[in-house]
């Protein structure tokens, strides 16, 4: 029951998109400001699932109908955001910018989050999902990259999702972006040659993302006009920049040796950072326990497990990304950490 906290986040922001007002900045206050807060007060929860327990949770579809129940919520997300959004005679600049980080926190937790969860699936209507939840935030290149590149290349220079020693997440997000971008059509175009598919096949996935995104978007222009669809991207950029603040935290400074020229050791869970941090947990699908998804991506997110050996953050991932805003307090803290963990090995 403890995921379904999630879902409450959603159902909190569409009561204040529709409320309006001082309401529209309860989500990001409660995101950025009190989780945070209280996460610096609570103990992590390192304990993991006896194999018992593994099984019985990995055979309840109900943590699969809470991911389905995410999926619908971050719909009704989005439409309350279109349908409730005042003209901008009507609405003051403080009401605009707390409905837009609203829309954006949705994007990013209920949007691409749930959608990194879903796209590691097999099944045929959890991938799509995934991809609909991508849409969204108009970064459907996502899926390809993450699961077919970051997966391979994390703690590499060749992963751009990797962030490097002394970057500052500013100088990331824009390394990232436009990195990913640019894998995702490397690795979709290396994969139709290898097959002799053509460019303009309806299985060039890249290809196939774009035209879905395009025609998203010009519905959304044409439908609302010229300020809902720049509300509706500035929001969306809100979604990519919350996920690419995670992948930031998630592998900052850790690197996997090179054992032979383009190839690295096994990836282990000592090659991402961790946090049993227990709101940080719940609210992010266990995504905070980072190591164990790139041990085996495979185990779905109720059963991720704490290793011992893996590099703990100090606190949740809300708190860890507003000390990652402030460069010089983040290496302060971080780098001590990075150094102790390369004596470790």
């Amino acid at each position: 029951m403890k995921y379904c906290i999630v879902l409450l986040i959603g159902f909190l922001c569409i009561a204040s998109l529709h409320i309006g007002g001082i309401v529209s900045w309860v989500v990001p206050v409660l995101a950025f400001g009190i989780i945070p807060i209280i996460e610096l007060w609570l103990p992590p929860n390192s304990q993991n699932l006896d194999p018992i327990q593994e099984k019985q949770v990995q055979n309840n579809s109900w943590y699969d109908f809470i991911l389905y129940a995410a999926f619908l919520l971050h719909y009704a997300v989005v439409f309350s955001f279109f349908f409730t959004l005042p003209s901008f005679s009507q609405i003051s600049l403080g009401e605009l910018l707390g409905r837009i980080f609203t829309f954006g926190i949705s994007c990013g937790v209920l949007g691409i989050n749930v959608a990194h969860e879903l796209g590691h699936r097999s099944k045929k209507s959890e991938k799509l999902m995934a991809a609909l939840l991508l849409l969204t935030s108009l970064y459907m290149h996502f899926k390809i990259e993450h699961n077919r590149g970051h997966h391979q290349w994390v703690g590499t220079p060749q992963d751009p999702s990797t962030a490097r020693l002394g970057e500052t997440i500013y100088a990331f997000w824009l390394r990232t972006i436009i990195g990913t971008y640019l894998l995702a059509w490397q690795l979709e175009l290396a994969r139709l040659k290898k097959k002799g598919i053509s460019f303009w096949s309806l299985q060039n996935e890249m290809l196939l993302n774009t035209l879905a995104q395009l025609l998203w978007l010009i519905s959304i222009f044409y439908w609302g006009g010229i300020y809902l669809g720049i509300c509706y991207l500035l929001g969306a950029t809100i979604g990519i920049l919350l996920l690419e603040s995670v992948n930031y935290i998630e592998h900052y400074g850790l690197t996997r040796k090179e054992i032979a020229p383009g190839h690295y050791e096994k990836i282990l869970p000592k090659h991402s950072w961790n946090s049993d941090h227990p709101l940080g947990r719940i609210l992010l699908f266990e995504l905070s326990r980072h190591s164990d998804h790139h041990y085996n991506a495979a185990r779905k997110y109720p059963i991720l497990r704490h290793h011992p050996n893996s590099p703990q953050m100090p606190t949740g991932y809300p708190g860890m990304i507003m000390l990652a805003l402030l460069p010089p307090l983040w290496f302060k803290i971080m780098h001590p950490k990075i150094l102790e963990w390369q004596n470790s090995l």
